[in-house]
C-alpha cells in the first residue's frame, strides 16, 4: 500500500482512529540510550525529536522528568530517533542531508518527524482487538537492523520503506531501498513499529523480541490479531521523515542504478534503515486517547496541543560537541 493512501484515507474513511502529529527536531547528536546506553558518543549520528529528558542514559519514567517537548502534543515527552542521511560526493566527502517538515503538519514545525499512534489502522474489523493498551513507563523498542544488507533481510522488516517524492503530497510507490533516480521533493522514509507486546518486558536484549509484528504487508494496513506469545495489543507507532535530497541533485548523475546517499552508519544501501522509540507520555494521557473512538489529528479530544512556536523553544545541550554541518572528510564516528 502506498503511504500516500493514508492521507486520502484520513479524509474519507468512516472510521478514523489514532493520533497524527508533528515533532520538530530536538537535536542531532551521536547518542543512543536504547542500543548504546551510557556511551558518549554513540557509534553513529541520530536525528532526535521529542522531550528534553533525552540523554545518553535514560531509565524509568521519562515522561515525569521532561519539562518541554518539541512535539505538538504537549503531554508527549517521548523520544523518537533514526539514523541521519548523508550525501556521499564522488570525491569521497560527505554532507549531512537536512530534514524538512512533512505536508499537513502544524504551522511552524521545523524539520522533525510526523508521528502516528494508530489504534487499528482504519479498519472496522480490528475494533474487536480493543482495548488498546498504552505503553508503560520505561518502555522502549527498536525496529530495523543497521547490518541488513540484502533485499531478503529488508523484507523481514515490514513497514520500513522509502518513497521518491514528486511533491510532499505525491509520494509514489513504496520501496525497500533508496530510489535510484533524483527525487523532485526529496526522499521520504517510513518506520512502522510492531504493535503486539509480550505483556511483561519493557525491553529485551535485542530491543525487539518483546514485540511482535502481525502485519504482513507494508505501511498502514490491516493488522491481524496478536499471537499468544505477545497477546497485548498496543498502539501502532510510525515515523515519517522527509530528507531534502534536492539540495544535492546537481552534484550527481543518474544512470548508475544507485543513489549517492548513505545512512550515518555507512550502510551502502537503504536496507539497514532502523529507528528507536522511548515512551514518555505524561500520566495516562496516551491511554485516554487510545480509549476514544473516531478521533484523528485532534488529540482524540483528550490531549492538549501546543503551538509549534512554543515547541521549537525546547532544546537539550550538546553533549558530544562535534560539528555535524558542512562538508566533512568522514561521517561522525567513522
Amino acid at each position: 500500500m502506498k503511504s500516500f493512501g493514508l492521507a486520502a484515507l484520513a479524509l474519507v474513511a468512516p472510521v478514523q482512529a489514532g493520533l497524527r502529529f508533528g515533532c520538530s527536531t530536538l537535536t542531532i547528536q551521536r547518542l543512543d540510550p536504547v542500543v548504546e546506553p551510557g556511551k558518549l558518543p554513540s557509534s553513529h549520528l541520530h536525528h532526535i525529536v521529542g522531550g528534553n529528558a533525552f540523554n545518553a542514559t535514560m531509565e524509568g519514567d521519562v515522561g515525569s522528568r521532561g519539562t518541554c517537548t518539541t512535539c505538538e502534543m504537549s503531554e508527549d515527552f517521548s523520544n523518537y530517533w533514526t539514523a541521519v542521511l548523508y550525501f556521499k560526493h564522488s570525491n569521497g566527502s560527505y554532507h549531512r542531508v537536512p530534514v524538512v517538515n512533512n505536508a499537513a503538519l502544524a504551522a511552524g514545525t521545523t524539520g522533525g518527524m510526523t508521528i502516528y499512534y494508530t489504534q487499528f489502522d482504519f479498519s472496522k474489523d480490528n475494533v474487536k482487538q480493543r482495548p488498546i493498551k498504552a505503553f508503560p513507563p520505561g518502555f522502549r523498542m527498536t525496529v530495523g537492523k543497521p547490518t541488513a544488507s540484502t533485499l531478503d533481510e529488508a523484507k523481514k522488516h515490514v513497514g520500513l520503506r522509502y518513497n521518491c517524492l514528486t511533491t510532499l503530497l505525491n509520494r509514489g510507490a513504496e520501496m525497500p531501498d533508496f530510489p535510484t533516480k533524483k527525487c523532485a521533493a526529496g526522499i521520504f522514509a517510513v518506520h512502522h513499529f510492531p504493535a503486539c507486546w509480550d505483556g511483561k518486558n519493557l525491553d529485551s536484549p535485542d530491543h525487539q523480541s518483546h514485540m511482535y509484528n502481525t502485519i504482513t504487508r507494508d505501511g498502514f494496513t490491516d493488522a491481524p490479531a496478536c499471537p499468544a506469545s505477545h497477546p497485548v495489543r498496543m498502539p501502532q507507532v510510525t515515523y515519517e521523515t522527509v530528507w531534502d535530497t534536492t539540495k544535492f541533485n546537481s552534484l550527481w548523475t543518474e544512470g548508475s542504478g544507485k543513489q549517492p546517499f548513505v545512512w550515518s552508519f555507512e550502510g551502502s544501501s537503504g536496507y539497514g534503515t532502523h529507528a528507536d522509540y522511548m515512551f514518555g507520555w505524561k500520566g495516562d494521557s496516551l491511554q485516554r486517547a487510545m480509549d476514544r473512538d473516531n478521533c484523528f489529528y485532534d488529540g482524540c479530544g483528550t490531549i492538549t496541543k501546543q503551538a509549534m512556536s512554543v515547541a521549537n523553544k525546547c532544546t537539550v545541550k550538546d553533549m558530544v560537541k562535534e560539528d555535524t554541518n558542512g562538508w566533512v572528510a568522514k561521517m561522525p564516528g567513522m
